[in-house]
């Protein structure tokens, strides 16, 4: 039986990014993932003929001192210098374009507003000042509160105050009134036309199963923002599983292992102190500590078992919140689609963002649609929102968990999947009319294969939703916001921790921070 110093449960890129650093300080490590292919979510992967897709998310990058300290551009990975519009479709075909060039973009809001144009460029500095807070939270561990308190990570947290206070007293006020507010509050302080207004507040929604009107929405956009550097997706050349492909480089050129086609079906726990995995197959492998990659519910309820932990505990991972409602819709073309180039958006009010949402807090899927809208030569990419993973079948509603509900989940999906892509493409046909004549080909990711196929409970592409009471210390729950466990040498380093949600390995490379 093999032995290593770490064994790190999933290929995504926060599982990847600990295991590179792990292997630099010569560790001896291995990574474990399920698929055939490493990459998690941040995959790029061919559907047929000509027909290569980014399959969950159109852009991201990580975070810069990661790809300096991994020397990921020794290893192919180059992101993408020129950054590409954001445009927001009008039924008039008078599009609202943000370009890269500010002055561009004021010339652009000046159609809808005098004023909004003016306070395009304050606005851009307020979110750069934003951007800096929410990376430097990001990058600072959490302190275990209410109990549990480290003096180390409360000193941390004190220095992360202190630097929002350098801020300015202005900036540090509006950053702090921003994170309880809703989208929507958050850019009327700023803007008064409602069709840039929605353009900008879509942001806050994106990934998240929330309308414009949801309190802490402001956050989420503020989050989103500071993950894209704005408000257009940033490219990857040969598409955005390089990131990865990259990391897995790094991994193995510093000694690391990596196993694909593994996955892990418990692991060994006695007496509160994590032993070391056993796979599918059966093969038993040990370790001093395992760092899981996976969402917080399936590695506590599943591959550790709730037999194994506290009961306080259990309750409160089964009560965080998932609620994916996520679908994705890729279209081969023949490149005659006519959509431009960049990151389009059908968001054209603030009522119909949240309407948009009100199928989701039904259980349904929305008859109009918020789209985010990406191509790549003649592959057209459509990020669907809102979809929701457990749809109403007409009969009282089962926990999500339960047997028979994931049967009818399964079920209803297997029923809707081509509804999904009807609205999808019907939705932007009525911008594009050459869109349907266009299409070679199509494939649709339901929130039901986001968890089935990339290992995402119920389609949350966050490990957990991004909300008030599921952020900072209290992520994934309270009490528990520094990557550490109730199980000795059991960490967590995916999106459901502090620093996760979308891409930029800040909680792989945190949770290095508290290692032993």
């Amino acid at each position: 039986m093999k032995t290593y110093d770490t064994i790190i449960i999933g290929a995504g890129h926060n599982g990847l990014v600990a295991a590179a650093y792990l292997a630099k300080q010569g560790k001896k490590v291995l990574v474990l993932e399920r698929r055939d292919i490493v990459g998690g979510q941040v995959v790029t992967e061919s559907f047929g003929d000509d027909f290569t897709v980014d399959s969950l998310h159109a852009g991201g990058t990580l975070r810069p001192d990661i790809v300096k300290h991994l020397n990921l551009a020794s290893h192919g990975l180059v992101v993408d210098s020129v950054r590409k519009p954001f445009i927001s479709l009008q039924a008039d075909s008078n599009h609202l374009v943000f370009d890269v060039d500010p002055a561009k973009t004021v010339e652009s809001i000046k159609r809808y507003s005098e004023k909004d144009a003016a306070n395009w460029i304050p606005f851009l500095d307020f979110m750069k000042k934003a951007t800096q807070f929410i990376e430097t939270a990001n990058a600072t561990i959490m302190p275990r509160l209410p109990k549990g308190f480290n003096l180390s990570e409360g000193m941390a947290l004190a220095e992360l105050g202190l630097d929002l206070r350098m801020m300015g007293g202005k900036d540090m006020m509006r950053i702090v009134r921003g994170i309880p507010m809703t989208a929507d509050e958050f850019v009327d302080e700023w803007f008064e036309s409602d069709v840039v207004k929605a353009a900008i507040a879509s942001l806050g929604i994106h990934g998240l199963t929330l309308g414009v009107y949801g309190a802490g929405t402001g956050y989420t956009l503020m989050h989103n923002w500071s993950n894209r550097g704005g408000l257009s997706h940033v490219s990857v050349q040969g598409g955005i599983g390089k990131i990865t492909e990259a990391l897995a480089s790094a991994v193995k050129s510093l000694g690391g292992e990596i196993r694909t086609g593994a996955e892990v079906e418990r692991i060994q726990v006695d007496m509160y102190t994590c032993k070391g995995v056993v796979l599918k197959s059966g093969e038993e492998i040990s370790a001093k500590n395992i760092i899981s990659a996976a969402d917080p519910k399936h590695t506590f309820l599943t591959l550790v078992g709730a037999m194994n932990l506290p009961p306080e505990f259990v309750w409160n991972v089964q009560s965080i919140k998932m609620r994916g409602s996520v679908a994705k819709v890729h279209l081969l073309t023949d490149g005659k689609h006519g959509i431009p180039d960049g990151t389009v958006v059908v968001a054209p009010s603030i009522k119909y963002l949240e309407q948009a949402y009100d199928a989701a807090k039904y259980h349904q899927i929305s008859e109009k649609p918020y789209l985010e809208v990406t191509t790549s030569g003649n592959v057209v990419s459509i990020h669907f929102q809102f979809a929701a993973y457990a749809l109403n079948s007409g009969v009282q509603e089962l926990a999500p968990a339960s047997a028979t509900a994931s049967r009818r989940t399964s079920e209803l999906w297997n029923e809707k999947r081509n509804l999904v892509e009807k609205i999808a493409i019907d939705t932007l046909a009525e911008y594009f009319p050459n869109l349907k004549s266009s299409i070679v080909n199509r494939k649709s990711l339901t929130p039901l294969d986001l968890e089935q196929t990339y290992g995402l409970t119920e389609g949350d592409l966050n490990h957990g939703q991004i909300m008030l009471d599921q952020f900072m210390f209290m992520r994934p729950i309270p009490g528990w916001s520094n990557h550490k466990t109730p199980i000795d040498n059991l960490y967590l380093c995916g999106s459901g921790v502090h620093g996760g949600g979308g891409v930029s390995g800040t909680a792989g490379r945190n949770v290095m921070k508290v290692l032993k």
